[in-house]
């Protein structure tokens, strides 16, 4: 049981508990949705970092005070780095950190107006970077909050770096405190965090011998800065009062390739791995094969999406292969009866002609398997953002129904999961699954990126076991 302390004014803060996951050790000690975490072990916690390293030991003591603001100590005796099951209001147990910047590729200064306030709030916090992975510049971390990071382990960090030249960084971010970025690196990776970088790929500014020269530079960081990936700006078309820019060519795109590939060679024979690994979109736009999933090595850029087409390519042709298939067609025959089962995938432009490939590669196995299934794809074009953005998971709602309506959908519409927002069901332009249904008259099933669950989808099965 809880020891009681004292009765102070009721709380109102970030450090609330939301909810206290059942059988915990949280749970056991008493400690209740709507109390306040004032301190562990003694130490006031200032945010997640805190509250992460000392709630580390097998013994913690957690003074807590409930909502009529009396205060508690609860003593909790567990593993070591034993999660204690406690959900907080606030994932940071603080302030979100904003971003300082003011970069020329921001793509949240190229939203639409009337969106919700969420889409415009541009983060830059290291906190984010190692809770949700977001990518950060470290243009608003001192030393001293690297130094931070370093002790209490907060491992990995991923880092938007876009270029290790001072001067072109400063421009780039519009920030004239930017150009450390370097020198804040090393701080990370000498203190054994391991850190993923990202490039931000414009014409005319980090591209040709920026580039190659960027990438030289990070690979003298070690082992620990594990990974980087080069993506090319997205460019929506509300650029009004912006820096110019454009998009690659097709001979752009080829020549920053030959670049990474190039600089792939040089990490193999150092490290033993390629170390930089280049967006979907770049080869694609370039007109070259992209490549194989073992040239990804263990996939570190695939949350930046990159990778995510030759992953899907051989998780498909592996599970084409396996029992479950044979297994699951063998079910769907027996649901459909003899039926024709008809679906729909709608994609992006980027990766249209490579889903379709596989969605006929999916029909023809089924096929073989006596199982008969008819599968579509269907280019959709994003009006909503601009014809420049290409990939399939900015379509929204409204242009999945205009690029769709009048054509034969069959039983199912098929469409990435990552066009919703997490969690939800609703598209970026706020049009709702059920709105696109009613719409289409057609059921829509949002596919997780797995190999399994892309073909259990053409053919009807249960996805996400």
């Amino acid at each position: 049981m809880p020891k009681k302390i004292a009765k102070e004014k009721p709380n109102n803060s970030k450090r609330k508990v939301l909810s206290v996951e059942a059988g915990s050790a949280a749970e056991e000690g008493g400690v209740l949705p709507g109390d306040e975490l004032i301190a562990v072990n003694g130490h006031k916690i200032k945010d997640v970092f805190d509250y992460r390293y000392y709630c580390a030991d097998d013994y913690v003591e957690l003074h807590m005070k409930d909502e009529n603001g009396e205060e508690y100590i609860v003593d909790i005796e567990k593993e070591p780095y034993e999660d204690l099951g406690i959900e907080f209001t606030d994932p940071l147990l603080d302030n979100d950190r904003s971003c300082a910047n003011n970069c020329i590729f921001c793509f949240i200064d190229q939203m639409p107006p009337g969106m919700r306030d969420t889409l415009y709030f541009k983060d830059d916090d290291i906190r984010l970077s190692f809770l949700t992975g977001n990518y950060v510049t470290l243009t608003n971390v001192t030393e001293q909050e690297l130094k931070r990071v370093v002790k209490y382990r907060m491992s990995p960090i991923n880092v938007s770096v876009h270029t290790l030249n001072s001067e072109l960084r400063c421009k780039m971010l519009n920030h004239k405190g930017a150009g450390n970025v370097y020198e804040k690196i090393k701080i990370l990776t000498e203190g054994g965090i391991i850190v993923n970088a990202q490039i931000v790929l414009c014409p005319g500014y980090n591209d040709g011998e920026e580039l190659r020269s960027t990438l030289k530079g990070l690979l003298t960081l070690g082992a620990h800065l594990q990974s980087v990936s080069a993506v090319p700006v997205g460019l929506t078309k509300y650029r009004d009062g912006l820096a110019e820019l454009r998009p690659f060519t097709p001979e752009e795109c080829g020549e920053i390739v030959d670049i990474i590939e190039e600089i792939q060679e040089t990490a193999l024979k150092e490290r033993g791995t390629r170390f930089i690994y280049g967006a979907d979109e770049l080869y694609i736009k370039a007109g070259r094969e992209l490549p194989g999933h073992e040239c990804y090595d263990d996939f570190p850029q695939i949350e930046n999406g990159v990778g995510m087409v030759s992953l899907l390519e051989q998780e498909v042709s592996e599970y084409l292969e396996s029992d479950g298939f044979k297994t699951a067609v063998k079910e769907a025959s027996t649901a459909l009866k003899g039926r024709c089962r008809k679906v729909t995938s709608a994609v992006g432009v980027c990766a249209f002609e490579i889903v379709k490939a596989l969605v006929e590669k999916v029909c023809a196995a089924c096929g073989e398997n006596g199982l008969s299934v008819a599968g579509n794809a269907v280019m959709i074009k994003n009006d909503f953002f601009g014809e420049n953005v290409t990939v399939s998971g900015l379509i929204t709602g409204g242009d999945l129904i205009n690029g769709l309506m009048g054509h034969d959908l069959g039983d199912e519409v098929l469409i990435t999961k990552n066009m919703l927002r997490r969690g939800e069901t609703v598209f970026l332009d706020n049009v709702t699954v059920s709105d696109v249904e009613k719409a289409l008259g057609v059921k829509v099933r949002a596919v997780e990126d797995s190999g399994k669950d892309f073909v259990l989808s053409i053919i009807g099965g249960e996805c996400n076991e």
